[in-house]
């Protein structure tokens, strides 16, 4: 290998130096690319298997992206010190690789091709993801496997100041009203990723189309990069249509194809298609020489499958479950369903249904996430799951997939713009979305559903949200673009497009393209009919709960906010956290003190959080000549009695200060143990505090009624 001269491409990029090297690093694999921009460094390898599996059924492409610790000059945390499994962060990002790329493998091309991605080296302000998606692009660009390529990628924030910004810094996303990702080729945008903050269609769409401009010059540095560099290409013919198979099941068997796309619902049109095809199979598959096999027949059946409900779709005429292309199925919200749940909402669009429930903590509960720009607390979790029954299946039940992190991440995109600070709302919080069914875009009904279910648990969010996905048909020049797509549209059609937001505007926009040539005017149409969608949607989720109820559900944890005085903070703790430990096994309550001064009581009643906001009172309230307290009387002497009217701070009630007339004993009127309202007259140079009861007025003593009275208990 040494006979290799390392050969490398320099570009300018966003402001940014992107150099791209090849023959240096992992010189075995089918093609590797270590990209750098500024410090950040990706290795990139493809490794392609030069004959495919007899009979491989599908396309077999993995993406791996890989961040290492050491590239942050970090050690890992944990037992073992060394990098696990793939962080939610990892897992997203290589979906983002993946779905770019994959349509632009030949149809009928399955060899086994392994992308595997590693940072390593990275700065604090900068997201490797751009970096790893121009590597992954020239690996594959100078590897020789069959692909359409290279693709482009960049991210594109915006400000109302300053517009559109390319491949903004982590700093610059803080204040970004938008973070969107997009990928594709000089012809064609294939991908789009972004979550925003109520922006318009026509702002979203600009922010596509910018991106698709900008990364053209990535795509023409790497086009050269590969021309010096680039391994020979491989040959790969696909295999010849069975054209005479085709025709004699079309001809045999297409109006039979036909009538059963017909048949509305999802399980029995299955039924019917799945008895036809066994009977086509039995019918003309077969051993001897001459006759196709069974996996030919299936194949061939599927073809004529797209190509009768493409075609149906194209000429505009209804749909699989009758519908046109603008209409969105019947929608039946419900809120409140799930008695014990903080929220909770089952939300239903057609023959997909999600039950989505809302729980509350304190912000201890928040999810601590090391990343390798500095550790992360995120306070609002969204999780999605996608059981097999949802889809009438068998399958297997192991750990949440790619996909569920990915539809998850989605959704909570979807809501997150509107989700209150901690400020506004000092809770942690957890959404978590079950499919219960599945026909068609699952993770718009996670973002109904979540939106429902935050209103129903109280949680104050700006404005309700819902989401919905488009499909794109087209053949030739002629297309259709499809609202709220069947899962039978999202397979046979070209285009997944799912958009989320209120009715204000759009805050989140995902989109997938299976084939080239997606216009503006098609993107602009998707758009416009899914704003109408949205809309729609929200009408019908206002029918049930158009806003955040005002108080909590009665499960949900009470929260009570204090400020106390910073020199105070200390007295409060406690030696060695002695004082604290003892208000929250007392009250059962939790306490969190923050440097200012702040303190934030959860409970599970709101009496458990007024018996730690009296406690903490006490320690901290100095006594103050006028003031009126709750206390117990814990001595008793002949001149008077000695009352604790706070924790540790006793005071003495002189016997002519007992009652409004002349009293004998200081027993006719009180005893040790007593509760009495007691008021301060004085506190001297030495701390001794007098204390009288014939002061107090009933109006005083009315307000110990109050809720906000400070208790003094033993």
């Amino acid at each position: 290998m040494s006979h290799l001269t390392p050969k490398s491409h320099s570009f300018e990029f966003g402001g940014k130096t992107v150099t791209l090297e090849t023959n240096r690093v992992a010189r075995q694999a089918t093609g590797a690319v270590l990209c750098t921009i500024d410090e950040t460094v990706v290795l990139a390898t493809v490794v392609a298997v030069k004959e495919a599996r007899p009979d491989q059924p599908f396309f077999p492409l993995s993406v791996h992206y890989q961040e290492k610790y050491y590239a942050a000059g970090k050690i890992p945390g944990g037992y073992l010190k060394r990098e696990g499994r793939p962080s939610e962060k990892e897992t997203l990002t290589s979906r983002l690789i993946d779905r770019p790329i994959r349509p632009l493998f030949p149809k009928g091309f399955m060899n086994e091709v392994q992308v595997v991605l590693n940072v390593v080296s990275a700065n604090k302000e900068d997201d490797p993801d751009i970096c790893a998606m121009l590597a992954t692009s020239a690996a594959l660009a100078i590897s020789g496997v069959p692909f359409a390529g290279p693709i482009g990628a960049a991210r594109v924030g915006y400000t109302d100041d300053d517009g559109y910004l390319l491949n903004p810094t982590y700093t610059q996303l803080k204040t970004s009203r938008l973070n969107m990702v997009v990928a594709g080729t000089k012809d064609a945008v294939l991908m789009v990723e972004s979550e925003a903050d109520e922006l318009t269609e026509d702002q979203m769409l600009g922010a596509v189309l910018f991106a698709h401009e900008e990364y053209q010059k990535a795509v023409s540095a790497i086009e050269a990069f590969a021309a010096e560099n680039g391994k020979p290409k491989w040959e790969f013919t696909p295999a010849a249509e069975k054209t005479d198979l085709i025709e004699q099941i079309s001809s045999q068997y297409g109006t039979r194809i036909a009538d059963a796309y017909q048949v509305s619902d999802k399980m029995e049109r299955y039924g019917v298609l799945s008895a036809l095809k066994a009977e086509v199979v039995e019918a003309l598959a077969g051993d001897e020489e001459g006759q196709p096999s069974a996996d030919d027949v299936k194949g061939v059946f599927a073809k004529i499958e797209k190509q009768l409900v493409r075609a149906r779709i194209v000429k505009g005429e209804p749909r699989i479950d009758g519908r046109d292309n603008k209409t969105v199925r019947p929608i039946e919200v419900e809120v409140g369903v799930l008695p014990s749940a903080h929220g909770s909402a089952l939300f239903t669009r057609g023959e997909t249904q999600a039950l989505v429930a809302v729980t509350l903590g304190t912000l201890r509960d928040g999810k601590m996430e090391d990343m390798l720009h500095g550790t992360m607390t995120d306070n609002f979790m969204f999780h999605y799951n996608f059981p097999p029954f949802s889809v009438g299946e068998a399958g297997r039940m192991g750990g949440v997939g790619r996909r569920e992190i990915g539809h998850g991440r989605l959704a909570k995109r979807g809501i997150l713009s509107l989700v209150p600070n901690e400020e506004t709302f000092p809770y942690a919080m957890r959404v978590v979305s079950e499919i219960t069914e599945s026909n068609g875009s699952s993770s718009m009904a996670s973002v109904c559903g979540a939106s429902l279910a935050m209103m129903d648990a109280g949680v104050p969010i700006k404005r309700p949200v819902a989401g919905i996905a488009m499909g794109l048909v087209k053949e030739g020049d002629d297309f259709a673009v499809l609202t709220d797509i069947l899962g039978d549209e999202d397979h046979l059609g070209d285009m997944d497009f799912k958009v989320a937001g209120t009715d204000v505007g759009v805050t989140a926009l995902q989109m997938d393209i299976k084939i080239q040539g997606i216009t503006e005017q098609i993107m602009e149409i998707a758009l416009e009919q899914a704003h109408a969608a949205r809309t729609h949607i929200l009408g019908e989720m206002a029918h049930v709960i158009s806003s955040s109820r005002t108080e909590l559900s009665d499960n949900a944890p009470t929260m009570d906010t204090m400020k106390v005085d910073t020199d105070k903070i200390r007295d409060v703790i406690g030696k060695g956290g002695a004082t604290i430990r003892a208000i929250v096994e007392e009250t059962g309550a939790q306490v969190d003190i923050q440097d200012d001064g702040t303190v934030r009581l959860y409970a599970p009643t709101k009496e458990s959080a007024l018996a730690a906001r009296n406690k903490i009172l006490s320690i901290v309230t100095e006594p103050e000549p006028g003031s009126v307290y709750q206390g117990k009387v814990v001595r008793i002497a002949d001149f008077g009695a000695f009352v604790q009217f706070l924790p540790g701070k006793d005071g003495l009630v002189h016997i002519s200060q007992i009652a409004d007339r002349r009293i004998a004993k200081v027993t006719d009127e009180i005893n040790e143990g007593d509760t009495v309202i007691v008021k301060i007259l004085d506190v001297d140079n030495r701390g001794r505090v007098k204390l009288s009861m014939r002061e107090v007025t009933a109006e005083e003593k009315a307000g110990f009624e109050d809720a906000d009275a400070v208790i003094v208990e033993e």
